[in-house]
Formats: C-alpha cells, structure tokens, sequence
C-alpha cells in the first residue's frame, strides 16, 4: 500500500485515481529540470513527453510557418497527444538570429533535446561539442537514424526503414508471407524512450560530477535492442528467426485462437499451465498423448496440437472460453480492436486517458503516463500548445523588448 502520510515533504496533494483510490503525491518528480525541445517527427519528442509529464518545464522550438512533419497541424490529434505540458516558440535556425535565441535558451537549461541529423547540428553551432564548451553541466540527448558517426552517420531515417533494416519486418507476418511493419512506429517509440531513460540517467550522474554529458540513441540500435531474444537466437545460437505469424516462435501453445465469435490469445507454455487448460477444455486425451507430454514434444507437434486446440475452441463464444480459463489460472484475453481495449473494464479503471481543455478543440483525451509512483504523481497539466503561443512571453523572459520582438517577426525569423 502506498503511505498515507508524509512528513518530508510540504507540497503533498491528495489525488483520486481511477478505483477511487486515493494516493497522495508530492511535486512532479523533475519539477525545476529546463529542457528546451528542438525535436522534430515523433522519437524526440517521444521522449521530451515523458520528461515533461514528470514535471519537466519544457520550451519546444518550431519552425515559423506550417513547420515540419507532425508539427505542421498544431489541431491533430497526434500533436495534441504528443506535445502536452510545453510552451511553444517558433524560431527560424536557418537565421543566425533565430540560433541566437535558441543559445539563449539554453543558457539556464538542464537538457538538450534533438533529432536533427548530425551536419545540421554542427551547421547551426547547436551540436554538443559547442553548447558544452559554454555549458558544461548540460545533459545533451540526441536521436539520429543510425548512430552519430559510421557510414550511414550522416543520413535521416524513419520509422518504417529501420523496421526493415533492422530485420524486425522479416520475422513479423504469417509465414511465407510478404514481411510486414508493426503497426506503430515502434522505432520511433522505443528509441525516445530509450533517450528519456538515458537523460534521467545523465542528470542522476550529474548530481556526482556537476557535470553534464552527450546521451545519444539510435534508432538502428533501439530497434535492434527491442528484437531480444529473437537477436539472442542469432547472436548465441546462430539460428537465423524467421515468421512465426501470431503463435510464439520457440513456445507451443502460444498463440491467437479463433472462437466461434473472435480471436483469442492464449498462453500455455509449461507443464502446469498445459494440464490446467487441458482440464479446463475437459480433454484429458491430449493430456495423457505422449506426443504432447513435454514442453519440447508440444513445439514439435505444434502443428498438430493448433489443430486440436482451434476444432475446441470453436465450439465456444469468446466471452465464455475468457471467463473458463481465466478461472482455470490459463493466461488468455480477447484480441481486441482499439475501441475494444478503451472499453475494457480494467483500461477504464487504470485511468488511461486524462483529459484536458484545449483552445481550439474543447476537452480532449489524451494517454496519460503508464508509470505509477506511490509518492509523486505525472498527469496532463496542460494542453499541447498553438503555433507561435508562446512566443513573445518566452523572448521577454531571456530580455528581449516589444520593439525587438516586433522587428523579428517582420523579418520571419519569430
């Protein structure tokens, strides 16, 4: 159970999740953390978004005009899911003077945070080697495609070329099928993740040495990471993985079922969990076949036993054969569309989405944090921002006058 006082800290508020549970929390975790955001596309600011849920004050910097990628309709429903809790200004890095106020910025910050490809950075004087001449505590978190030097150093990437190029599309799909791409941008999530724990990690150093260093994640190297032990299988075994389709490449049974009203997952890879659903179908035959005696036996035959479990399975509606092995401790669950999953009595409970006011949309839900602490709360306090919102308060902050704002934006560089 979470503690029901603290004595060590003053700011302590009493929230109510989902469940009514009542948890009290302490500031944001990385409340007075800078981090100024020049990300662009989804990795980077993946990561700021973590950041910034935990308390992080964060200035995004955009392009003026209709920006770039994702940043370019401020109305969407991925920029408004992805861009919350930050103040936005628009800067033209092209012009020394738009450089100028980005320097500016980052004079007092903690973080760095960019995903430009590398020649830009050092074009713009806005690459670690020169902001940490000037500021040596800063934590610098870079994303690039494939790594900040090498023979593709130098090049952009996306999302769905690092699924293909680091083998993830060649073991996704049924077999003998084309490969295929996760259905999320899944390098672009994992590699901001990645970065956000790798800031936390450099800002944790920081609190030993005073001083800050250059975090970088690929997303090459994310996505390769995010293969396991599927990379393991080559890496150890030099057993090259191929598609295995919705049923686990090394584990049987393990897989998506048909029912007579929808799929259904289920998980029965050892011994145990094998007799439990056994007994639960009532098919003591297939407990007592030789052929499927040992977990090994079961990979063997896999085949033969898909066969049986789906003739069974058909016979029942989904709901039903959910709630016979759920209560037979078989881990199971409905393949579900994504209207389904927000439907779910357990994502309702948890509170998934939070909702805030935005100025042009009214209330709008956005996904929360997935990370609970018992103490210290992360929650949506702000919408994601207009174009240009913040702008002029921003630019008065580091000192610049009306009349200096005004000449900037007539020459575009604001």
């Amino acid at each position: 159970m979470p503690p029901t006082e603290t004595e060590d800290h003053a700011d302590v508020r009493d929230v109510r999740p989902p469940g009514n549970r009542v948890i009290p929390m302490t500031a944001s975790a990385l409340d007075g953390i800078k981090i100024v955001d020049l990300a662009v596309a989804r990795a980077g600011p993946a990561a700021v978004r973590l950041l910034a849920e935990w308390g992080a004050s964060v200035i995004r910097v955009e392009p003026p005009g209709e920006g770039l990628g994702i940043a370019a309709d401020h109305h969407s429903s991925d920029y408004i899911n992805l861009h919350g809790n930050k103040r936005l200004i628009t800067a033209n890095l092209k012009d020394a003077r738009g450089a100028a106020i980005v320097r500016r910025l980052i004079e007092d910050a903690d973080v760095v945070i960019e995903n430009f490809r590398p020649p830009v950075t050092r074009r713009l004087g806005l690459d670690y080697e020169s902001l940490a001449a000037r500021h040596p505590r800063l934590v610098y978190g870079s994303i690039s495609g494939y790594g900040p030097d090498g023979p593709l150093g130098d090049l952009g990437a996306v999302d769905q070329i690092i699924q293909g190029r680091s083998g993830l599309m060649s073991i996704t799909g049924e077999p003998g099928t084309p490969p295929v791409r996760v259905g999320i941008a899944i390098a672009d999530m994992a590699a901001g993740q990645l970065l956000a724990s790798g800031v936390l990690l450099a800002l944790f150093e920081r609190m030993r040495s005073g001083r800050g260093q250059w975090v970088h994640v690929s997303l090459l190297e994310a996505l390769i990471s995010m293969l396991d032990f599927q990379a393991a299988r080559w890496t150890i075994d030099a057993q090259e993985p191929g598609q295995a389709g919705n049923h686990h490449p090394t584990i049987t049974p393990m897989g998506t079922f048909r029912t007579a009203d929808g799929f259904l997952n289920v998980a029965a890879p050892n011994d145990r969990l094998w007799q439990r659903l056994c007994e639960a179908l009532d098919q003591p035959e297939a407990l007592d076949d030789p052929a499927f005696a040992t977990v090994s036996g079961r990979h063997a035959n896999r085949d033969r036993l898909r066969e049986l479990l789906e003739a069974e399975f058909a016979r029942y509606q989904r709901a039903e054969l959910v709630k016979l092995l759920d209560a037979a401790g078989v881990p199971c669950g409905p393949v579900n569309s994504i209207a389904e999953a927000f439907a779910e009595e357990q994502v309702r409970h948890l509170g998934v989405v939070s909702t805030v006011e935005h100025p042009a949309r009214g209330p709008v839900g956005v996904l929360r944090s997935p990370i609970r602490m018992s103490r210290t709360g992360a929650s949506p306090k702000s919408p994601a921002p207009l174009a240009s919102a913040d702008t002029e308060e921003v630019l008065a902050e580091l000192g610049y006058d009306a009349a200096e704002i005004a000449e900037l934006r007539a020459a575009r560089v604001i």
